[in-house]
């Protein structure tokens, strides 16, 4: 093992998916990489519908969707569902031109089991030479912004040339040892998800929620992981979730209280089998500097997308591949180009902030949703969400140049997104409860 543990080009912090992706990448254009990994075997995984940009990603990866597919790592999605408390529903499905020239954007999408797709990418990383070490990263050795070495649990100092921190939203372990600058968005959530057996399901992420008009908005998600098996999971606000467990409410009841809400899972509740359900926390943010001389952050370490967004398991790949790219490219240099620093740190934020951002303020936040509706809502978070991931997957801005460009049409969308809502909050009026077609 000690032989396996010398000296390695790289050294990637975390084997979660943006982890094991970038081990992937890195091992494929000839680096000796050594992946450090504390995370347990466990099912607490979320991220479990994609957005469209995924499959594309994956498949680089390894994994074409036809593999997911038939070994039943995925399902086919086609299209999201809202369905609403008075039991109408507003399907949105990707617009045909993204499926044609130029763009030519595959229409259907994936729901994952993150669990198998972790076995899958984990014998891939395997295959590629890649050593994993069962340990936990605990702080590093530097020289003002240069690393020269990582120390771990078991007291292993492990020197290497470059280091990339996949160590996830818990961890952020560089973020930590550099005291990086952070924007939040929003405030801390809570998901409590379940999974449960079905007969059949549909092939399609449905969102479950009120059209009454709470000042902050919660909903539950059903996903279909594989052909009879649907996870169920219940957003809500970290406070009010906080309120009712000092009710004495414990989490098991406040999920069974709010799925018995929704006529669809109560026959699913009452035959389930007695398990307590999955439970996490976080809060949507996004890093600033997330690159060094000789380390790039990635993932959730980087940036926590907010799962109503699909997007979070597209940007833990994006980055992956692109800080794989970065130190492939510059590594007999030995460290990363101030441009190429400045060019990675942009797109991350801006793309984090552009989703988190609107989601927030369109779709959360009650100002917008309740003055136009949370159909109509649903369609100007969505369209331009879809159209900014077609438009950077064919553009792949990397330089300085097009990041720039690419990030002031963000920031303008962002900017569009603050004035409706301001003038929504400032300028009431008469509000359209259901725009365009339900069934």
């Amino acid at each position: 093992m000690q032989d396996n543990l010398s000296r390695k080009d790289v050294t990637v912090i975390g084997g979660g998916l943006a982890g094991m992706a970038a081990s992937i990448h890195l091992a494929r254009a000839g680096l000796q990489v050594l992946c450090v990994d504390a995370s347990s075997e466990d099912n607490a995984l979320v991220g479990e519908s994609l957005d469209w940009s995924a499959p594309d990603l994956l498949r680089i990866l390894g994994l074409p969707m036809e593999r997911l597919i038939a070994e039943e790592i995925a399902t086919y999605k086609r299209h999201l569902i809202l369905s609403l408390g008075d039991g109408s529903t507003q399907e949105y499905v990707p617009s045909e031109w993204l499926g044609n020239s130029p763009w030519n954007v595959e229409l259907r999408t994936l729901h994952v089991d993150r669990a198998r797709l972790r076995v899958a990418l984990r014998e891939i990383v395997l295959s590629h030479g890649v050593v994993i070490l069962s340990d936990k990263a605990l702080d590093v050795e530097r020289d003002g912004k240069t690393i020269i070495a990582l120390t771990t649990l078991s007291g292993q100092r492990i020197d290497s040339r470059w280091f990339v921190d996949a160590s996830g939203f818990a961890a952020s372990l560089l973020s930590r040892v550099f005291k990086l600058p952070v924007c939040e968005y929003g405030p801390g959530k809570v998901a409590i998800w379940n999974y449960f057996d079905v007969p059949d399901s549909i092939e399609g992420t449905t969102l479950h929620t009120d059209r009454n008009k709470p000042s902050y908005m919660e909903w539950v998600w059903e996903i279909p992981i594989h052909p009879n098996t649907i996870s169920v999971g219940y957003v809500s606000p970290g406070a009010a979730v906080k309120e009712k467990r000092q009710q004495g409410k414990t989490v098991d009841d406040i999920y069974r209280e709010q799925l018995s809400r929704i006529p669809r899972f109560e026959p699913l509740l009452q035959a389930a089998k007695e398990s307590l359900p999955l439970v996490t926390s976080f809060r949507c943010r996004v890093h600033g500097k997330v690159s060094g001389p000789n380390w790039l952050i990635v993932g959730e370490a980087a940036s926590m997308v907010d799962p109503m967004t699909s997007n979070g398991v597209t940007a833990a790949l994006r980055h992956a591949a692109e800080a794989s790219h970065l130190i492939a490219r510059h590594f007999r240099r030995g460290r990363l180009p101030v441009l190429a620093r400045a060019s990675y740190n942009w797109r991350v934020q801006e793309l984090a902030k552009f989703f988190n951002s609107g989601i927030e303020k369109i779709i959360y936040d009650w100002p917008i949703r309740n003055r136009i509706g949370i159909v109509t809502a649903g369609d100007v978070y969505t369209i331009p969400a879809w159209s900014i991931n077609a438009l950077y997957s064919r553009i792949r801005p990397s330089g300085l140049l097009s990041t720039g460009l690419f990030s002031l049409f963000l920031a303008s969308l962002r900017a569009s997104a603050w004035v409706l809502d301001w003038l929504c909050r400032n300028f009431p009026g008469s509000e359209t409860s259901l725009e365009g077609s339900t069934s």
